[in-house]
C-alpha cells in the first residue's frame, strides 16, 4: 500500500519506532520500514545488536546514524537476539535501497502475543498521516 511516498507491506506489523517485523514461528524478524529509512535520510551507519543479546520492547538494542540524525535503535519486541544482518554493519546503504529486503535480526519471541500489541498496515498507514 502506498501513503503518499512512503510503501507499507500488508504482510507485516510496526511499531511507533518506525520499525517492521515479520513473524515466523516464534521468530520475529525486525528492520526499518520505508518511512523510517526516509524520514532518517541516507543511513550511513548501524551498530548491529549482538547474537544472544536480550531485547526489550522499545529499548534501545544498536545505534543508527543517517545524514540527518543519530539515534537508538530501539526493539520492536522482547526477546533473544539469535541472529543479526553482519551485512549490514559493512554497507548499511542497502538500507535506503530496500528497507523491507535489509533485516536488521531475528528475535526468538518470548512472547509471541506480544506481536498483537504492534499496528498491523492500515493502522501504521494511519499513524504515518497522523505524523505528517
Amino acid at each position: 500500500m502506498q501513503v503518499g511516498e512512503y510503501d507499507i507491506k500488508d504482510d507485516l506489523k510496526y511499531d511507533s519506532n518506525n520499525n517492521w517485523i515479520r513473524v515466523e514461528g516464534d521468530m520475529a524478524i525486525f528492520g526499518i520500514s520505508d518511512v523510517g529509512v526516509k524520514k532518517a535520510k541516507d543511513i550511513a551507519f548501524i551498530e548491529l545488536p549482538s547474537q544472544g543479546q536480550r531485547a526489550e520492547t522499545n529499548k534501545c538494542c544498536g545505534q543508527i546514524e543517517s545524514a540527518k540524525w543519530a539515534g537508538e535503535l530501539k526493539a520492536p519486541i522482547s526477546g533473544e537476539i539469535v541472529e543479526v544482518n553482519n551485512g549490514l554493519a559493512d554497507d548499511p546503504a542497502g538500507i535506503n535501497i530496500d528497507p523491507y529486503g535489509s533485516w536488521i535480526a531475528k528475535i526468538r519471541m518470548d512472547n509471541p502475543d506480544e506481536v498483537n500489541s504492534l499496528m498491523d498496515a492500515n493502522a501504521y498507514a494511519g499513524f504515518v498521516n497522523g505524523q505528517n
